[in-house]
């Protein structure tokens, strides 16, 4: 089924069976209320527009009913497509964009002027408080350029998060959306992973939860079979996962993010489904979630 269609279907629920969801999400919005939370926004739910607003809805939601969600967000096919559109190559090494000087203004321009501005005008339109940042705004995110070999440019290893813009922004109700930009000592912008960028917000934040959308059902077994899907993995068992290949290919920094989070004392990490309208509030309201969480201990 479609995600439209599901959302479709979502109209004819009956009122009880509406009712008798919101009093089963109480004990869920207790527990969550006044942590922090941590969204890293991405793929399909990105570009979807139906996604989008599915997104959108569930972040304002919870944001009224006391959670502290901080957005954070990356933009790789909108900066690809305005790559193409200047005639500047787009280059990957090892996963990451190759950033030149002429890329990483493209990437500042975008994620910064373009991406950040639009998710914060569709949080507005949902009745919603946001406010857009980017690394550079009060040196959030400070960076290094990241040493590898091949060389990748100008992009940034993050070695301090000033949180003071983000608990300023929380602390007067507004969702923070921030951009993943950095700058460096000597005022270069780099181009930081989205995913790396949202665990070092998480950890410098002691949130409760980060939550990692993707375009896949979570970690499988088999990467071939969705009903493989492990709910849940101690940070301890990672390891033999990865000999296992198991945890391999793309998931290995997504999951490698989460580990270092909840090592810096992040409660929870989990990857779920961005393609499941309201993924989001299946995670946070429901034992279930819809992906796979990775805990310290289970």
């Amino acid at each position: 089924m479609e995600p439209m269609e599901q959302m479709e279907l979502m109209g004819n629920i009956p009122n009880r069976i509406r009712s008798q969801v919101l009093i089963d999400a109480l004990p869920y919005i207790q527990r969550y209320n006044q942590k922090i939370i941590v969204v890293k926004y991405g793929g399909n739910a990105m570009t979807n527009e139906a996604l989008k607003e599915a997104v959108m809805s569930d972040i304002v939601l919870l944001s009224l009913v006391g959670i502290r969600v901080v957005l954070v967000h990356g933009g790789g096919p909108e900066i690809s497509d305005m790559l193409h559109r200047l005639n500047i190559e787009s280059r990957f090494v090892g996963g990451l964009r190759y950033t030149d000087a002429e890329t990483a203004e493209v990437v500042r321009m975008v994620l910064a002027g373009k991406v950040n501005k639009e998710l914060v005008s569709h949080l507005t339109r949902h009745q919603g408080k946001a406010l857009g940042l980017c690394g550079i705004d009060g040196e959030l995110l400070r960076a290094t350029k990241k040493e590898s070999k091949p060389d990748v440019g100008l992009v940034g290893e993050i070695t301090d998060v000033n949180t003071k813009p983000i608990l300023m922004a929380l602390d007067n109700g507004y969702i923070p959306v921030i951009a993943t930009v950095a700058c460096g000592a000597d005022g270069q912008v780099y181009n930081v992973n989205a995913d790396t960028a949202a665990a070092a917000i998480a950890a410098a934040l002691g949130a409760e939860n980060l939550i990692l959308m993707t375009d896949i059902a979570g970690l499988l077994r088999d990467k071939n079979d969705p009903a493989t899907l492990i709910p849940s993995v101690s940070i301890s068992e990672v390891q033999n996962l990865k000999k296992q290949g198991i945890i391999s290919g793309g998931m290995i920094p997504k999951i490698d993010c989460c580990v270092e989070a909840i090592r810096r004392g992040v409660k929870k990490a989990v990857i779920i489904d961005g393609r499941v309208p309201h993924s989001i509030l299946v995670e946070i309201c429901s034992n279930e979630g819809v992906g796979t969480q990775f805990l310290s201990v289970y």
